[in-house]
Order: structure tokens, then sequence, then C-alpha cells
């Protein structure tokens, strides 16, 4: 009874509770008006066809497009009012005029470097111009990169570079989770915060809401630590809950970061399990690359916090840190649903484009819209190895069953699908032709594909490439299920359940 009353009175519930009213009330007043005046329901059905045409006109993937037209036909009452308060992909005006202004005012920090001298091919230099350009995210050399093929890995020697950390340390999370892993965390952030060290926490309200201590903010900031919940969750007639930071982002001393799947939580280093074994990967950069994740976090951070006029103070080379030698161009990126620029998805189209041997592909949630289904069967039928990682033992049973719903058709195109069998694989990424490869937190899903602040490393030759695609192979060959036919049969019933979820997915 205890835990049934804690859960009923933490903040996930009271939030989920009072979104759920919020609807009730919005539908009983829709409804109630339009039973008492013919006019109300003639103007809402007016709405609804306007809100089409312009869905229509929209620059949006199909399937959004297809899902709120949907909505808005079977029920013309309310489907133009929800998708003004929930189907816009933008953040709230508020949120966007606080990031453009912060990042208008140091444009110079995302700058290419003019004197960047790449071996790249054409192909490859293009892809490295559209995400300096567009993200905007430049190349870098001088930069040494380390990949962990698990959370173990990477956490071990994390927490031996946060006991280093002289200067500051900064980490942007979408979890955090009470456990062995984050008292480690805090107690060396504590210490830090003590010595003088300029410490700041970001995690994302709602990905940690129903993790984090209760007075999480307040212990941090009683301890000399900076912190932000990105985008609390208070469920008003106007907020916009959808957007999330799901970035993963550690910088200590501006010269050493990481980023990747791992959040803090005692699953991601298999203290605590949940769904069988978690596989996740992360990256180790040291160097000049490391600069676009601290830009990355300073204008988040300042968008909500302004209190840093110059960003260069936290450059690498600020203090004196010496850069090591080019091991290939490694570009840190990030995707932001403040603009329509889909930086994520437009990397991985390149690069199914342009592969010619293999494409290895690692997800933990496979709901993709049509342009990239058409990419990986492209591919797969230009005579390309493509390959697709996913979940054996899933975190959460509809989205796996959407995620398999995309096998069928994948795999008759000739793309080879995996399931990890010993359990959960949140690690996300592709790899291809042992000359470019991507690490980071974006999901083949359209929360991280459209809604999600996310980020991640584009690496374009190098040693850890080699590194990336041992870890691949052994996931495939060694440890997990390759997918037939067979393995996808279903009833009629389960099917068209299927075509529903299918149908709704860019809703979830």
């Amino acid at each position: 009874m205890k835990k049934v009353l804690r859960l009923l009175t933490s903040r996930v519930a009271i939030v989920a509770i009072l979104v759920v009213l919020q609807l009730v009330w919005l539908c009983e007043l829709v409804f109630g008006m339009a039973r008492y005046w013919i006019g109300i329901d003639i103007a809402l059905n007016v709405l609804s066809v306007l809100m089409v045409l312009y869905l229509v006109r929209k620059e949006l993937t199909p399937a959004y497009k297809i899902a709120w037209i949907l909505l808005c036909c079977l029920a013309p009452l309310l489907g133009g009012a929800l998708y003004l308060l929930f189907g816009d992909k933008r953040p709230g005006k508020q949120m966007r005029n606080r990031m453009e202004r912060v990042k208008q005012q140091h444009l110079s920090a995302v700058a290419q470097p003019m004197d960047l001298q790449t071996k790249l091919s054409p192909r490859q230099q293009a892809l490295t111009d559209y995400i300096a350009q567009f993200g905007p995210n430049p190349a870098r050399e001088r930069t040494k990169s380390e990949y962990y093929p698990t959370g173990e890995a990477a956490f071990e020697v994390m927490l031996q570079d946060l006991e280093k950390a002289e200067h500051f340390i900064f980490l942007e999370y979408f979890i955090i989770s009470e456990g062995t892993l984050w008292r480690q965390v805090f107690e060396i952030l504590k210490r830090k915060a003590a010595q003088g060290v300029d410490v700041r926490v970001m995690y994302d309200d709602i990905g940690s809401a129903a993790m984090v201590p209760e007075h999480l903010a307040r212990e941090l900031r009683e301890n000399g630590i900076r912190c932000i919940p990105f985008n609390p969750a208070l469920p008003l007639l106007a907020i916009v809950m959808n957007h999330r930071d799901h970035r993963k982002i550690t910088v200590v001393d501006g010269y050493i970061g990481y980023t990747g799947g791992i959040n803090i939580a005692d699953e991601y280093i298999n203290k605590k399990e949940r769904f069988g074994y978690w596989k996740d990967t992360a990256v180790r950069l040291e160097g000049a690359a490391v600069w676009n994740l601290t830009v990355m976090f300073l204008q988040m951070w300042n968008a909500f916090d302004p209190i840093d006029e110059d960003f260069t103070v936290f450059a690498p080379h600020a203090h004196g840190a010496k850069m090591p030698e080019t091991d290939g161009i490694v570009q840190p990126f990030c995707e932001s649903p403040l603009d329509d620029e889909l930086v994520a998805e437009g990397l991985y189209l390149d690069v199914l484009g342009q592969a010619t041997e293999y494409a290895y592909i690692f997800t933990p949630y496979l709901i993709i819209d049509h342009e990239l289904m058409v990419a990986l069967s492209l591919a797969a039928k230009r005579g390309v190895d493509v390959r697709i990682g996913v979940p054996g033992i899933p975190d959460k049973p509809m989205v796996y069953r959407l995620t398999r719903s995309y096998f069928s058709p994948l795999l008759r195109a000739g793309v080879k699908i995996y399931t990890y069998t010993p359990g959960f694989l949140h690690a996300k990424g592709i790899l291809s032709d042992d000359c470019v490869g991507m690490v980071g937190t974006v999901n083949l899903d359209y929360r991280s594909l459209y809604l999600h602040f996310e980020d991640g490393v584009l690496f374009q030759g190098g040693s850890i490439l080699q590194d990336i695609k041992k870890d691949y192979l052994d996931v495939y060959e060694r440890q997990s299920h390759r997918v037939q036919m067979k393995d996808c049969k279903d009833t009629f019933w389960g099917r068209l359940f299927d075509d529903v979820l299918r149908l709704v997915s860019p809703m979830m």
C-alpha cells in the first residue's frame, strides 16, 4: 500500500493525472459548447479543415502529416485544437527565443577552422561541410578518440577524469537516477565544487522524473553545484512537453569529453538488471573536438541561466592543454527541434546513400519514416551489406512490437536484422566502409529525429573506426539472433494492430 501511495503521489503520477484532467476538461468544454451552439460545431470543423490544409503544405515527414490529418478527420472537433497543443514540432516561443539569442551571440564559437587539413574524399568532405554549415558544428583535427563497447568501461574511465578536473565539469544527461553510479559521481562533484571547480549539472526533468532524488536540484545547489532541470514538467494549457533534452554530455576542463548512449543510472553499468544485460556504447574525446561539446552545453545552459559572456575561457587550449596528434576528422554535432534541419537523419541518409561495401547500425528503437526505409532498402538492393542490431529483450513492449513491424519489408529488401540475445541494446550509431562512423544519442525513431535535443560524433577516418567495427561484428555474429522471414509471421489481427501502431507512431 505504501508503494502504491508513493507512486500515486510521485511527480510523474501527478503530472500524468493533471495532463489527463486537462484533456478531459478540453473535451468536455468543446463537446459541451457544440451541443448548445451549432456555430461552435461549424467553427471547429472549419478549424480542422484549415489545419489539414496547413499540414498538407507544411514541410513535415509524410507519416507525421498523415497521423495528424487522420486525427483531424476522425475527430474534427478536437483534431485542430490538439495539434495546436501537442503537434507542433518546434518548442515554445519563449524557449526558441532564448536559444536563438544565445546562438547568435556565439556564432564565432562554431565557425569552421580555416586551417583544417583533410584527406577526405569529395563525398566525405561534402558530409563534413553539410554538418558544419547546417548544424552548425565544425569538424576538428588534433583529437584523440576512444570507443567503449559497454557502459561499465566508459564510466570507469570517466570517474577517473572527473577526479582530475581542475577548472570545470559540465554534465548534461537525459536521465540521472539514484543509485551506486550517481552516488559515486555526486561524491566527486561535491569534492570538486568545494575545491573551487565550476561544476554544472543539467538533466531532463521528464527523463529523470521517476528516478532522481526528490530534492536533487536543491541538494546540488546546497553543495555548490549549479543545476538546471531542463523543461520542467508543469502541465498547463499552453505547455509543450514533447521536446526533451536527450543528450548525454560530459566535459572536463574543456579538453576531455564524453558522449554516447549512456545515462547516469545503474542499469547502464549493469549494477541493476532491468531487461537482461544492458548493452551500450560511448566515446571519449581528448583535444580540439571537445570544444563542440562544450559549446553545445554552454548554449543550452545560457539559454536558461545567462552567466557566460565569453565562451572562449572554456576552450581546450584555455588552460594550456597540449593538443594530441590528428587521428582522423572528428565532428561532434547536435540535433535540435528549433529548426527544420534534420541533421541526424541527413547524416544517416548520406552514409547509406554513399555506402558501397557495408553499413552497420545499432538502434534500440526502429520506427522509421519513408525516407529512411527507402535508403536502407535501396542500399541493400545495391548489394551493400546492411545490418541492423536491435534489442532481444525490449524495454517497452508496445514500441518493440512497432519496431518488429518494420522487419518484413526490410528483410524482403535484403537488409539483415539481428536481435541482441543477452538483453537490451541501447547503443545508437552507424558505421560504413571502414571510413565513416557515428556514435551518439540518436535513436531511429520520430522522437529522436524530430522532437528531441540530441548529439553525436561523426568520425571520418581514424583508428577508432576499427574498434567500432569489432564491436558491431561481435554483437552481430556472436551475441545475436539473425531474424528470418519465418520469425515475422503473425495473425490477421496482429498485422492489423501493427498497421494501427504504424499509423500513430509519429505521435508516440
